[in-house]
C-alpha cells in the first residue's frame, strides 16, 4: 500500500558538526586517553560513513560511542572528566554569534535558533519564568534513551560557553537531567556546585533570569549581523533540516512514549501548531499521516531486524497486537508474519 511522504527520512539522516568530535578529541588526549585507539575499539565491528563534504558526521552514529565509552576507559564518570577538561572553543559559526552578541540573551536566542548547524538531534529552548530561566539541551536520538554521559558532558560544556559570553558571571541555580540518578553524585556536586535533579522531563540548565541582561564584552552588532546570514544560509542548506524530516525523526524518537500532539511537536520543532499544520497541508498530508509513514518504516525495519512482534508492536505505540495487525496489513497487505516469511525466502 503506498503511503504519503515517502521516500521515508532515513534518506536524509540527521548529522551534527564534526567540530564536537575534535572537542572529544583533544579531551580524551587531555586525560592520558588515546583517543584513536578508543574510536577504533568503538566502531571495530560497524561501517561508519566518512565526514561530508560539508564536514559533518551522522547523528545517530553517537550513542555507540557514549554507551561503550565507561566500560573501555574505566571511568563511572567519563562524561563529566570529559565535561571538566574540555576547552569552550567556537563551535562553528554559532560560536561567533555568542561572542559578537550584545548580551547573554541574545546570545542564548542564537544559540537556539541556529542550534541544528552544532547538532541535528539537538532540541533547544529558551524558557523564561519570573526570576529564573531555563536552557534546555534535550539531544534526542532513535531508539536510544538520554545518553548520561554525552548530557553531561554537554552540560558542562555549554556552562562554560555561557560563562564565556557573560566574563565569568553566569552561575546556575539548578541542572535536570533525563537519566536515572548514579549512585555517586560526589562529582556532579564538585564540578556543577550543586546536586542537579534526575529522571526529569527535559535536560536543562537552570539560572537566574537576570543574567540574560548582562551585557557582553565582546559584543560587535555589525558582525553578529553578518554572522547570522551567513548561518541562515548554511542551517537552509542542510537538507535533513527540512520541515518533514525534522519532524518524521521527532515521531521516531516518541513512537514508544512521548507527547506527538500537533501542539508537542510544533513545540519542539520551533514553530506554531498553527504554522506546523499550515506547512503539512501545503505539502499535501497532515500530522496523522506523518505519523502513519514513520509508524510503517519503524515496524518493517525491527521485523527485518528479527524483533520479536509484540516488541515491535510496543516500539511502534501499539499497546495491543490487534491494533498492530490491523495496522500492518493496510500498510503491506499481509501479516507481520507472512511480510518475513517473504522478506527471508525472498
Amino acid at each position: 500500500m503506498s503511503l504519503p511522504l515517502d521516500p521515508p527520512a532515513s534518506d536524509s539522516p540527521l548529522t551534527h558538526s564534526a567540530t564536537l568530535r575534535r572537542l572529544l578529541y583533544e579531551a580524551l588526549a587531555d586525560l592520558g586517553l588515546d583517543p584513536t585507539e578508543i574510536y577504533r575499539r568503538v566502531y571495530q565491528h560497524r561501517r561508519v560513513a566518512v565526514p561530508t563534504t560539508d564536514n559533518r558526521l551522522e547523528h545517530d552514529n553517537a550513542p555507540l560511542f557514549w554507551q561503550a565509552l565507561p566500560e573501555i576507559t574505566g571511568d563511572r564518570d567519563i562524561g563529566l572528566h570529559l565535561g571538566e577538561v574540555m576547552k569552550p572553543r567556537v563551535l562553528d559559526v554559532v560560536g561567533y554569534l555568542l561572542l559578537a552578541s550584545r548580551d547573554l540573551r541574545e546570545a542564548v536566542e542564537s544559540f537556539v535558533r541556529f542550534q541544528h548547524i552544532i547538532s541535528g538531534g539537538l532540541v533547544a529552548q529558551l524558557q523564561v519564568d519570573g526570576e529564573q530561566a531555563r536552557l534546555v539541551i534535550d539531544l534526542n536520538y532513535l531508539g536510544v534513551a538520554s545518553l548520561r554521559h554525552q548530557m553531561e558532558c554537554v552540560a558542562l560544556l555549554i556552562r562554560k560557553l555561557m560563562a564565556l559570553v557573560s566574563d565569568d558571571e553566569f552561575r546556575l541555580s539548578g541542572v535536570h537531567f533525563r537519566h536515572a540518578q548514579p549512585r555517586q553524585l560526589r562529582e556532579h556536586r564538585r564540578l556543577f556546585g550543586l546536586q542537579p535533579l534526575f529522571e526529569q522531563a527535559h535536560d536543562a540548565l537552570l539560572f537566574p533570569a537576570a543574567l540574560l541582561q548582562r551585557p557582553s564584552r565582546t559584543a560587535n552588532p555589525e558582525l553578529h549581523a553578518l554572522l547570522s546570514e551567513h548561518a541562515q544560509r548554511q542551517l537552509d542548506g542542510l537538507q535533513e533540516n527540512q520541515l518533514l524530516n525534522r519532524l518524521r525523526y521527532l515521531l521516531g524518537v516518541r513512537l514508544g512514549g512521548g507527547d506527538c500532539s500537533l501542539a508537542g511537536c510544533a513545540r519542539e520543532l520551533g514553530v506554531s501548531a498553527a504554522g506546523l499544520q499550515r506547512q503539512l497541508a501545503a505539502q499535501g498530508c497532515s500530522l496523522r499521516q506523518v505519523r502513519e509513514v514513520v509508524r510503517r518504516d519503524r515496524a518493517t525495519e525491527l521485523l527485518r531486524g528479527g524483533g520479536s512482534i509484540r516488541e515491535v508492536a510496543r516500539a511502534c505505540g501499539f499497546a495491543e497486537l490487534s491494533p498492530f495487525y490491523r495496522a500492518f496489513r493496510r500498510w503491506h497487505g499481509e501479516t507481520p508474519e507472512q511480510h518475513r516469511q517473504r522478506v527471508r525466502a525472498g
